[in-house]
């Protein structure tokens, strides 16, 4: 075999590899990021939205209650979304995966399915809020309101 087809298929094999890579980030994981007991706080990410945690002085500002139902905010300068929702210490509600319904520009829409308890479950009757952190799906923005699907709610998510 000739020099300059072994160096044309070792091109081509590199090429393709790296395609692989560049596409496969393109696209975050439809799972979540991260969960945690409680809400998003400064110690929780090292890149945070200031407009969701902190006012401009830098006094910590309360997050919305999530006792009413689920709250959904920005979150990393809005490359991930936090969905917050209280429930049971012992078996807190957390997110699944996050679907898009809509894309930018066609009304900003996504699901987002929880974990499903198992009905013969023991939970505590406490009631404690549980963060879920979501990549942001690369076909909507953070430019339009963002309305969320979400335990049979639906929650809205300002410009950011």
């Amino acid at each position: 075999m000739a020099p300059s087809l072994r160096l044309r298929r070792a091109g081509l094999l590199a090429l393709a590899v790296s395609s692989v890579f560049l596409l496969s980030g393109c696209n975050p994981p439809s799972t979540p990021a991260e969960d945690f007991p409680g809400v998003p706080t400064e110690a929780d990410a090292d890149v945070v939205d200031v407009d969701s945690g902190t006012d401009p002085a830098g006094d910590e500002v309360e997050m919305p209650s999530s006792e009413d139902g689920p709250v959904v905010v920005w979150w990393a300068d809005g490359g991930q979304l936090a969905l917050t929702i209280s429930g049971s210490s012992t078996c807190p509600v957390v997110g699944e995966q996050i679907r898009v319904l809509e894309p930018a520009g066609e009304g900003n829409r996504v699901a987002i399915d929880l974990v499903e308890q198992p009905a013969d479950q023991v939970c505590t009757m406490d009631f404690v809020p549980h963060t879920t952190l979501f990549w942001t799906p690369t076909t909507v923005t953070t430019t339009e309101p963002l309305v969320v699907e979400v335990a049979d709610t639906e929650v809205t998510v300002p410009v950011k």
